[in-house]
Protein backbone atom coordinates (compact mmCIF):
# COMPACT_ATOMS: atom_id res chain seq x y z
CA UNK A 1 0.00 0.00 0.00
CA UNK A 2 2.66 2.58 0.73
CA UNK A 3 4.78 1.30 -2.47
CA UNK A 4 1.52 2.38 -4.21
CA UNK A 5 0.75 5.78 -2.19
CA UNK A 6 4.11 6.46 -3.32
CA UNK A 7 3.66 5.71 -6.72
CA UNK A 8 0.32 7.72 -6.93
CA UNK A 9 2.14 10.78 -5.26
CA UNK A 10 4.90 10.97 -8.45
CA UNK A 11 1.61 12.56 -10.11
CA UNK A 12 1.05 16.23 -9.93
CA UNK A 13 -3.08 15.84 -9.83
CA UNK A 14 -2.70 13.35 -6.46
CA UNK A 15 -0.46 16.37 -5.08
CA UNK A 16 -2.93 19.00 -6.09
CA UNK A 17 -5.67 17.52 -4.34
CA UNK A 18 -3.69 16.73 -0.87
CA UNK A 19 -2.79 19.99 -0.86
CA UNK A 20 -6.12 21.74 -1.77
CA UNK A 21 -7.92 18.76 0.80
CA UNK A 22 -5.56 20.08 3.34
CA UNK A 23 -5.59 24.24 2.91
CA UNK A 24 -9.33 23.77 2.84
CA UNK A 25 -9.94 21.41 5.59
CA UNK A 26 -7.39 24.04 7.55
CA UNK A 27 -9.94 27.04 6.95
CA UNK A 28 -13.11 25.01 8.26
CA UNK A 29 -11.69 24.27 11.03
CA UNK A 30 -10.54 27.47 12.29
CA UNK A 31 -14.24 28.99 12.36
CA UNK A 32 -15.45 25.78 12.57
CA UNK A 33 -15.28 26.52 16.80
CA UNK A 34 -16.62 29.92 16.59
CA UNK A 35 -19.78 28.72 14.31
CA UNK A 36 -20.64 25.99 16.88
CA UNK A 37 -20.15 28.42 19.90
CA UNK A 38 -22.01 30.82 18.84
CA UNK A 39 -24.78 28.05 18.07
CA UNK A 40 -24.84 28.98 14.29
CA UNK A 41 -23.35 25.89 12.96
CA UNK A 42 -25.51 25.04 9.93
CA UNK A 43 -24.49 28.85 8.37
CA UNK A 44 -22.26 26.44 6.39
CA UNK A 45 -24.98 23.89 4.98
CA UNK A 46 -27.29 27.35 3.82
CA UNK A 47 -24.94 28.73 1.93
CA UNK A 48 -23.41 25.41 0.59
CA UNK A 49 -27.15 25.05 -0.70
CA UNK A 50 -26.68 28.55 -2.33
CA UNK A 51 -23.61 28.09 -3.98
CA UNK A 52 -25.78 24.94 -5.32
CA UNK A 53 -28.27 27.41 -6.85
CA UNK A 54 -25.14 29.40 -8.02
CA UNK A 55 -23.30 26.55 -9.86
CA UNK A 56 -26.66 25.80 -11.69
CA UNK A 57 -27.08 28.93 -12.69
CA UNK A 58 -23.08 29.35 -13.89
CA UNK A 59 -24.14 26.05 -15.51
CA UNK A 60 -26.87 27.30 -17.50
CA UNK A 61 -25.35 30.37 -18.83
CA UNK A 62 -22.40 27.93 -19.64
CA UNK A 63 -19.82 30.01 -17.71
CA UNK A 64 -16.13 28.43 -18.27
CA UNK A 65 -15.48 29.48 -14.81
CA UNK A 66 -18.13 28.85 -12.38
CA UNK A 67 -16.20 30.69 -9.31
CA UNK A 68 -16.87 34.26 -10.61
CA UNK A 69 -20.64 33.90 -10.13
CA UNK A 70 -20.17 31.18 -7.43
CA UNK A 71 -18.25 33.19 -5.04
CA UNK A 72 -19.73 36.58 -5.23
CA UNK A 73 -23.42 35.31 -4.87
CA UNK A 74 -22.54 33.35 -2.09
CA UNK A 75 -20.60 36.68 -0.35
CA UNK A 76 -23.65 38.15 -0.91
CA UNK A 77 -26.20 36.03 0.76
CA UNK A 78 -23.74 35.35 3.74
CA UNK A 79 -24.51 38.89 4.05
CA UNK A 80 -27.85 38.29 3.70
CA UNK A 81 -28.28 35.84 6.11
CA UNK A 82 -26.60 37.47 9.25
CA UNK A 83 -28.70 40.77 8.57
CA UNK A 84 -31.52 38.65 8.23
CA UNK A 85 -30.82 36.47 11.16
CA UNK A 86 -30.73 39.38 13.35
CA UNK A 87 -34.40 40.46 12.50
CA UNK A 88 -36.39 39.78 15.71
CA UNK A 89 -39.26 38.45 13.19
CA UNK A 90 -37.01 35.97 11.99
CA UNK A 91 -34.37 34.02 14.32
CA UNK A 92 -31.00 32.67 12.48
CA UNK A 93 -32.01 28.80 11.88
CA UNK A 94 -35.60 30.11 10.42
CA UNK A 95 -33.05 32.40 7.72
CA UNK A 96 -31.00 29.63 7.25
CA UNK A 97 -33.66 27.54 6.32
CA UNK A 98 -35.75 29.85 4.00
CA UNK A 99 -32.45 30.63 2.00
CA UNK A 100 -30.91 27.34 1.84
CA UNK A 101 -34.19 25.74 0.67
CA UNK A 102 -35.12 28.36 -1.64
CA UNK A 103 -31.41 28.33 -3.47
CA UNK A 104 -31.74 24.39 -3.85
CA UNK A 105 -34.72 24.56 -4.86
CA UNK A 106 -34.52 27.00 -7.90
CA UNK A 107 -31.41 25.56 -8.30
CA UNK A 108 -32.50 22.27 -9.23
CA UNK A 109 -35.43 23.60 -11.39
CA UNK A 110 -32.70 25.67 -13.51
CA UNK A 111 -31.22 22.83 -14.05
CA UNK A 112 -34.12 20.95 -15.47
CA UNK A 113 -35.59 23.50 -17.45
CA UNK A 114 -32.45 24.42 -19.02
CA UNK A 115 -30.68 21.61 -18.92
CA UNK A 116 -27.19 22.03 -21.29
CA UNK A 117 -26.18 18.09 -20.29
CA UNK A 118 -26.93 14.39 -21.38
CA UNK A 119 -26.31 13.27 -17.84
CA UNK A 120 -28.06 15.49 -15.63
CA UNK A 121 -28.52 13.74 -12.47
CA UNK A 122 -24.70 12.33 -12.84
CA UNK A 123 -23.89 16.39 -12.61
CA UNK A 124 -26.27 16.99 -9.88
CA UNK A 125 -25.30 13.89 -7.35
CA UNK A 126 -21.38 15.01 -8.35
CA UNK A 127 -21.96 18.90 -7.12
CA UNK A 128 -24.43 17.42 -3.89
CA UNK A 129 -21.81 14.63 -2.63
CA UNK A 130 -18.50 15.69 -4.04
CA UNK A 131 -17.02 15.22 -7.22
CA UNK A 132 -13.69 13.85 -9.13
CA UNK A 133 -12.90 16.64 -10.03
CA UNK A 134 -10.59 17.35 -7.03
CA UNK A 135 -8.15 15.06 -8.76
CA UNK A 136 -8.70 17.52 -12.10
CA UNK A 137 -7.32 20.36 -10.51
CA UNK A 138 -5.00 22.60 -12.89
CA UNK A 139 -1.92 24.40 -11.43
CA UNK A 140 -4.24 27.96 -11.65
CA UNK A 141 -6.64 26.61 -9.50
CA UNK A 142 -4.14 25.14 -6.35
CA UNK A 143 -2.50 28.83 -6.76
CA UNK A 144 -6.28 30.36 -6.05
CA UNK A 145 -7.20 28.10 -3.57
CA UNK A 146 -3.45 28.86 -1.68
CA UNK A 147 -3.48 32.22 -1.62
CA UNK A 148 -7.22 32.45 -0.22
CA UNK A 149 -6.73 29.84 2.37
CA UNK A 150 -3.42 32.29 3.08
CA UNK A 151 -6.00 35.09 3.66
CA UNK A 152 -8.50 33.32 5.65
CA UNK A 153 -5.60 31.81 8.11
CA UNK A 154 -4.00 35.62 8.60
CA UNK A 155 -7.28 37.42 8.89
CA UNK A 156 -7.82 35.00 11.61
CA UNK A 157 -4.72 35.30 13.17
CA UNK A 158 -5.13 39.07 13.35
CA UNK A 159 -8.63 39.27 14.73
CA UNK A 160 -8.78 36.35 16.32
CA UNK A 161 -8.64 38.34 19.87
CA UNK A 162 -12.05 39.73 18.14
CA UNK A 163 -13.43 36.49 17.05
CA UNK A 164 -12.77 35.32 20.33
CA UNK A 165 -14.45 38.55 21.95
CA UNK A 166 -17.83 37.97 19.57
CA UNK A 167 -17.71 33.99 19.89
CA UNK A 168 -18.19 34.56 24.12
CA UNK A 169 -19.94 37.22 25.30
CA UNK A 170 -21.20 39.88 22.27
CA UNK A 171 -23.26 41.80 24.87
CA UNK A 172 -20.60 42.67 26.16
CA UNK A 173 -17.61 43.04 23.19
CA UNK A 174 -20.33 45.99 22.16
CA UNK A 175 -20.66 47.57 25.92
CA UNK A 176 -16.49 47.91 25.36
CA UNK A 177 -16.61 49.40 22.09
CA UNK A 178 -16.06 46.11 20.00
CA UNK A 179 -18.20 46.62 16.77
CA UNK A 180 -19.40 42.99 17.18
CA UNK A 181 -21.40 43.17 13.74
CA UNK A 182 -18.27 44.18 11.82
CA UNK A 183 -17.04 41.04 12.55
CA UNK A 184 -19.60 38.74 12.39
CA UNK A 185 -20.09 40.12 8.80
CA UNK A 186 -16.34 39.06 8.53
CA UNK A 187 -17.04 35.22 9.76
CA UNK A 188 -19.99 34.90 7.35
CA UNK A 189 -17.70 36.70 4.42
CA UNK A 190 -14.91 33.99 5.33
CA UNK A 191 -17.06 30.98 5.86
CA UNK A 192 -18.92 31.94 2.38
CA UNK A 193 -15.11 31.94 1.04
CA UNK A 194 -14.53 28.43 2.53
CA UNK A 195 -17.51 27.12 1.31
CA UNK A 196 -16.95 27.94 -2.11
CA UNK A 197 -13.51 26.57 -2.13
CA UNK A 198 -14.49 23.27 -0.42
CA UNK A 199 -17.73 23.19 -3.06
CA UNK A 200 -15.44 20.48 -5.10
CA UNK A 201 -13.92 18.77 -2.17
CA UNK A 202 -17.14 16.97 -0.37
CA UNK A 203 -19.90 18.38 -2.26
CA UNK A 204 -22.83 21.35 -0.90
CA UNK A 205 -24.34 18.62 1.43
CA UNK A 206 -21.13 17.29 3.44
CA UNK A 207 -19.59 20.92 3.52
CA UNK A 208 -21.60 20.79 7.53
CA UNK A 209 -19.65 18.28 8.54
CA UNK A 210 -16.08 19.16 7.43
CA UNK A 211 -17.00 22.52 9.38
CA UNK A 212 -18.34 21.04 12.71
CA UNK A 213 -17.15 17.77 13.40
CA UNK A 214 -13.68 18.63 13.89
CA UNK A 215 -14.89 21.12 16.31
CA UNK A 216 -17.09 19.10 18.10
CA UNK A 217 -14.21 16.37 18.53
CA UNK A 218 -11.94 18.78 19.78
CA UNK A 219 -14.36 20.02 22.40
CA UNK A 220 -14.74 16.78 23.96
CA UNK A 221 -11.22 16.92 25.18
CA UNK A 222 -10.29 20.58 25.41
CA UNK A 223 -12.10 23.15 27.24
CA UNK A 224 -10.52 26.24 26.49
CA UNK A 225 -11.04 28.53 23.10
CA UNK A 226 -6.94 28.31 21.80
CA UNK A 227 -6.54 24.57 22.20
CA UNK A 228 -9.84 23.74 20.77
CA UNK A 229 -9.13 25.62 17.71
CA UNK A 230 -5.40 24.41 17.45
CA UNK A 231 -6.40 20.88 18.02
CA UNK A 232 -9.91 21.27 15.51
CA UNK A 233 -7.41 22.25 12.73
CA UNK A 234 -4.86 19.58 13.60
CA UNK A 235 -7.21 17.49 13.76
CA UNK A 236 -9.45 18.51 10.57
CA UNK A 237 -5.77 18.52 8.91
CA UNK A 238 -5.26 14.91 9.29
CA UNK A 239 -8.87 13.86 8.32
CA UNK A 240 -8.68 15.49 5.20
CA UNK A 241 -5.73 13.74 4.51
CA UNK A 242 -6.11 10.82 5.70
CA UNK A 243 -9.26 10.67 3.78
CA UNK A 244 -8.12 11.41 0.09
CA UNK A 245 -5.47 8.94 0.63
CA UNK A 246 -8.06 6.56 1.40
CA UNK A 247 -10.08 7.89 -1.57
CA UNK A 248 -7.38 7.48 -3.69
CA UNK A 249 -6.45 3.60 -2.98
CA UNK A 250 -9.68 2.41 -2.64
CA UNK A 251 -11.37 4.09 -5.33
CA UNK A 252 -14.57 5.57 -3.14
CA UNK A 253 -15.70 8.94 -3.39
CA UNK A 254 -13.30 11.47 -2.43
CA UNK A 255 -15.91 13.47 0.15
CA UNK A 256 -17.84 10.83 1.66
CA UNK A 257 -14.37 9.60 2.45
CA UNK A 258 -13.32 12.80 4.46
CA UNK A 259 -16.64 12.75 5.78
CA UNK A 260 -16.15 9.14 7.06
CA UNK A 261 -12.60 9.93 8.64
CA UNK A 262 -14.00 12.59 10.59
CA UNK A 263 -17.06 10.98 12.09
CA UNK A 264 -14.42 8.13 13.15
CA UNK A 265 -12.37 10.80 14.30
CA UNK A 266 -15.46 12.58 16.75
CA UNK A 267 -16.29 8.64 17.48
CA UNK A 268 -12.72 8.11 19.28
CA UNK A 269 -12.48 11.58 21.00
CA UNK A 270 -16.24 11.24 22.15
CA UNK A 271 -14.90 7.84 23.75
CA UNK A 272 -11.78 9.14 25.09
CA UNK A 273 -13.80 11.75 27.10
CA UNK A 274 -15.74 8.69 28.70
CA UNK A 275 -12.59 6.80 29.67
CA UNK A 276 -11.05 10.19 31.09
CA UNK A 277 -14.48 10.88 33.03
CA UNK A 278 -14.99 7.48 34.66
CA UNK A 279 -11.61 7.32 35.84
CA UNK A 280 -12.27 10.93 37.23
Amino acid sequence: MIEKMILYLQYPFVRYALIVGVLIALCSSLLGVTLVLKRFSFIGDGLSHVAFGAISIAAVLNLTNEMLLVLPVTIISAVLLLRTGQNAKIRGDAAIAMISVGAMAFGYLLMNIFSTSSNLSGDICSTLFGSTSILTLTTKEVWLCTVLSLAVVIIFILFYNKIFAVTFDETFAKAVGTKADHYNLLIALIIAIIIVLAMNLVGSLLISALIIFPALSAMRLFHSFRSVTLFSALLSVVCAFSGIVISILAGTPVGSTIVAVDVAAFAICYAAERIRGSRA
